[in-house]
């Protein structure tokens, strides 16, 4: 029997993940969890529903209507816990990890699942070259043997895959060179309206454009790869630096491992006045896209303020034991994608 035949007579109800592929997904979260043992660091548990909505133009919460004391209200399935786990971190000031199912509303596709898992985790008094060296570990975990990772700064890679700098170039050539890589019918100078924040904004649509088109794809093929010293716009929640060329960067890094992205971190921000002007700013660009106004988090702006130096890190496990197994697509790593579940 062919391998065609034996997919199209699986039962309707069957799950897309093999029992081998499920074993090998237990061991891994097995392995998480006891890394973070030995490490000591506390496993919490947060809510999936807020009153709160991420408010970032390129993530789209899923909303559920509920009864509240007897009063029909809007709740947003979280897209990260974030935002929960800094309360909690703001009130216990210890190291915390969590592993959950999260939400982003109509992500589809290979590497995409509106429900996906992730595991983040916050080290307190970490710096980021502290937290990647903790990444390093638990991938030595997982792969059973150690692990190297590069570095690659943001500004170079972009220099080197498409060939123009990224935080100098103006918002024409950026256009002139998505075009020129076959990336057509984006106009997103068209909506500048002639401020800083809305000339960032759109610059930022672009580098985003030629990042995952052109730049990712080639990236951690040969070693497993952290993107370091990214433009601010790309991390509301970090603090920012100097580069050594003089351009503002966010303290933020990403792992790439085989073209696909990983891992996230941030030198936290702590700053409730600053987040709460950038969510302002979010929702003033998510209004001029006809974009849904999210409710802010005031409990996140004021637990902010009272947030102790550290770091975070997300970290897609789906995606991970996609790399680690040689796993095609989502759909191999999870039971039941969302066109089944």
């Amino acid at each position: 029997m062919t391998q065609a035949s034996n997919s199209s007579s699986k039962p309707s109800y069957a799950p897309t993940m093999t029992l081998a592929m499920a074993q090998q997904r237990a061991q891994l979260m097995s392995t998480v969890r006891q890394f973070f043992a030995t490490h000591q660091v506390l496993e919490v548990q947060t809510p999936l529903l807020s009153q709160a909505g991420n408010t970032d133009t390129f993530l789209q919460s899923v909303a559920a209507q509920v009864t509240y004391q007897d009063k029909p209200c809007t709740y947003y399935l979280h897209t990260s816990p974030e935002f929960a786990m800094k309360r909690l971190l703001a009130s216990w000031q210890v190291p915390i990890y969590q592993i959950c199912s999260v939400f982003r509303d109509n992500e589809i596709g290979v590497r995409h699942n509106i429900e996906f898992t992730m595991l983040e985790w916050y080290q307190p008094n970490y710096s980021l070259d502290d937290m990647a060296a903790e990444l390093s570990e638990l991938l030595a975990a997982l792969y059973g043997h150690s692990v190297v990772m590069s570095h690659y700064r943001y500004v170079d890679a972009f220099m080197d895959f498409v060939g123009i700098h990224p935080l100098t170039a103006s918002l024409d050539a950026l256009q002139a060179v998505a075009e020129d890589k076959g990336l057509t019918g984006f106009d997103f100078n068209s909506d500048l309206d002639n401020t800083e924040d809305g000339e960032a904004d759109i610059r930022q649509s672009w580098l985003d454009l030629l990042f995952s088109h052109a730049v990712e794809p080639n990236l951690g093929h040969d070693l497993p790869t952290l993107i370091i010293e990214y433009p601010p716009a790309t991390a509301a929640l970090a603090k920012t630096a100097v580069d050594k060329e003089g351009n503002t960067v966010a303290k933020r890094f990403e792992l790439y491992i085989n073209g696909i992205e990983i891992a996230n971190a941030y030198d936290e921000l702590a700053d409730g006045q600053a987040l709460r002007e950038r969510f302002e700013r979010d929702n003033q660009l998510r209004k001029r896209h006809n974009l849904p106004q999210m409710p802010i988090d005031e409990h996140l702006l004021a637990a902010s303020d009272a947030l102790i130096p550290c770091s975070g890190i997300a970290v897609g496990i789906d995606r991970l034991l996609m790399v680690i197994t040689g796993a095609n697509s989502l759909e191999d790593v999870i039971s039941f994608p969302s066109g089944l579940a």
